[in-house]
Formats: C-alpha cells, sequence, structure tokens
C-alpha cells in the first residue's frame, strides 16, 4: 500500500473527512480500497467484496471518532476488517448450503406448440394428484423427508421454494394472458 507522500495531507484529508466532505473521503477510499480487498480476497474468499463493504460502513460509523496518523487508520481499518471477516466465516459455516433450483423453475416455452404441450402435461399431472386418495395424496413433512432422503427442514425449504417458483409462473402466465 502506498503511503501518502505527505503526513500533513493524510491529516487534512482525514479532517475533511470526518467533517462529512465527500471528496476526502473518496480520496480515502480510493487509497485503501484496493489493498483492503486483495487482503480480503485471500481471507474471505467469495465474499471479500461483500466483507469489504460492510468494513467501508463500519469506517464512515466510526470516522468521526477515529484519532490518529495514516499508520493508526490503516490498522484500524484492517483490523476492522479482520473482525468482519471473522464473521463472515462464521455466518458461512452456520449457513447450510441448500440449492437455489430445485428443478421446477425452468425458462419458459419458447413457442406455442411447447405452451400447449406444457400446460397439457400439467393438466395431466394435477388429474393424477386429484385421482389418488387423500393418504397417498397427503405425506407428512417426516414421510417426505424419509422418502427423497434429505431432512424434514430441506424439504420444508424445497416446497416452500416450488410453491414460490409455481406462484412465479401463474404470474407470468396471467400477465402474458392479459
Amino acid at each position: 500500500m502506498d503511503a501518502w507522500s505527505d503526513p500533513g495531507a493524510f491529516a487534512d484529508v482525514l479532517d475533511a473527512a470526518q467533517g462529512g466532505d465527500e471528496r476526502a473521503f473518496s480520496a480515502l477510499w480510493r487509497w485503501l480500497n484496493p489493498p483492503l480487498v486483495r487482503w480480503l480476497a485471500v481471507t474471505a474468499p467469495d465474499g471479500g467484496d461483500d466483507v469489504a463493504s460492510e468494513v467501508w460502513v463500519s469506517i464512515i460509523r466510526g470516522l468521526d471518532v477515529f484519532e490518529g496518523d495514516e499508520r493508526a487508520f490503516r490498522g484500524w481499518a484492517f483490523t476492522i476488517a479482520r473482525r468482519r471477516a471473522i464473521d463472515w466465516g462464521r455466518r458461512r459455516r452456520r449457513r447450510r448450503d441448500v440449492p437455489l433450483s430445485d428443478g421446477v423453475d425452468r425458462p419458459g416455452p419458447s413457442d406455442a406448440s411447447e405452451a400447449v404441450s406444457e400446460a397439457t402435461a400439467v393438466e395431466a399431472a394435477v388429474a393424477l394428484l386429484r385421482s389418488l386418495n387423500p393418504d397417498q395424496a397427503e405425506l407428512t413433512v417426516a414421510e417426505t423427508a424419509a422418502v427423497v432422503e434429505k431432512s424434514e427442514g430441506a424439504v420444508r425449504v424445497m416446497c416452500h421454494r416450488g410453491l414460490r417458483a409455481l406462484e412465479r409462473h401463474i404470474a407470468a402466465d396471467v400477465q402474458h394472458q392479459v
């Protein structure tokens, strides 16, 4: 990271930024953000840009009370970055990866014959479901989880996402008909 050529210039820019001068804050950002993002790319892979954004929000919140020179500012910013990277890592470990697509959300048909074919297939599927007796058509979450070999939570998430995808498809169909 390049140091400011004149320590007094850094102090002037910092004072101006603390006073709300956007150009001064922009100068601080242009100076510090590239090395910050490079460091975060190593310490928070796949999350460096998001973590850098969180760091800058923290810097903005604490800028008015910061006291120190260029070296202290750099240390303060990277301390914040280290803490945000640790938080990001913890959130990532706690979050379970659930696939975003469960196969329901597909691109729409490209022509009218495909639309008719798709509508016929949906009607046939609904007719099949209606032909089942209630015990067959209504599995509990636990039963469904056992059948698909997933956790009950994953089944609930997939059902919710499937319903939302169906809702979007129905809304798009209604919109196309209007």
